[in-house]
């Protein structure tokens, strides 16, 4: 399993610094201290070693949306959990060599993805931003297609961006973001939501 695990790390890293078309198992066996047999007995094929990286990327995104932020610990407002989840998303594009190169392989030119991050993650804001309509948290004129529009396009386009530079996946970044999407989106008072995103819990089942 440690082997195994290494590998897809391993993979992960090198298919973020070469692409998969480029990406040669040998420098993913060498990087990841194993033999070519040894990634053999694991994965037939770079194909297969590239969904195992979704795959666990995948996990790593159902953590990111899954955690909940309420700052007193009690179950915070949806528009909050949803700020909350495009702060730790960029967190983990920043840090997490598996989720990162998951979205990427997401994009990869010749590649069908066999889980796609993207639609996942857009599938996930449409319900959060369903949810905060249905609880009164968004103006009544609010049109909640262009909420996931502009929350989808605009996390994707820092997680493209941060490939190149990583300021576009700061905290700062998203939480200017918000500081102009929030008093659009939230009847007034609406001072208590953090656009910095709040201190992240348990999960949210």
């Amino acid at each position: 399993m440690r082997t195994r695990e290494a590998l897809i790390r391993s993979a992960a890293e090198v298919f973020h610094d070469e692409g998969f078309n480029a990406a040669a198992l040998t420098t993913i066996s060498f990087r990841a201290g194993v033999s070519n047999g040894a990634l053999h007995f694991h994965f037939a094929s770079k194909v297969a070693l590239a969904n195992a990286v979704e795959a666990a990327a995948a996990d790593v995104l159902q953590t990111v949306i899954d955690r909940r932020g309420g700052g007193g610990g009690g179950t915070p407002r949806v528009l909050q959990r949803l700020v909350n989840a495009t702060h730790e998303l960029a967190r983990g594009l920043q840090n997490d060599a598996v989720l990162r190169a998951g979205f990427e392989l997401s994009r990869e030119a010749g590649r069908q993805p066999r889980i796609d991050l993207r639609l996942r993650w857009q599938n996930w804001v449409t319900d959060m931003v369903a949810r905060a309509a249905r609880g009164g948290e968004l103006r009544e004129t609010v049109a909640l297609e262009s909420v996931v529009a502009a929350v989808v396009a605009a996390t994707i386009g820092f997680e493209v961006l941060g490939m190149r530079d990583q300021t576009w996946l700061s905290r700062r970044t998203v939480a200017q973001f918000w500081l102009l999407l929030l008093p659009a989106l939230a009847p007034v008072p609406y001072g208590d939501l953090e656009a910095e995103g709040a201190t992240n819990g348990g999960a949210d089942g």
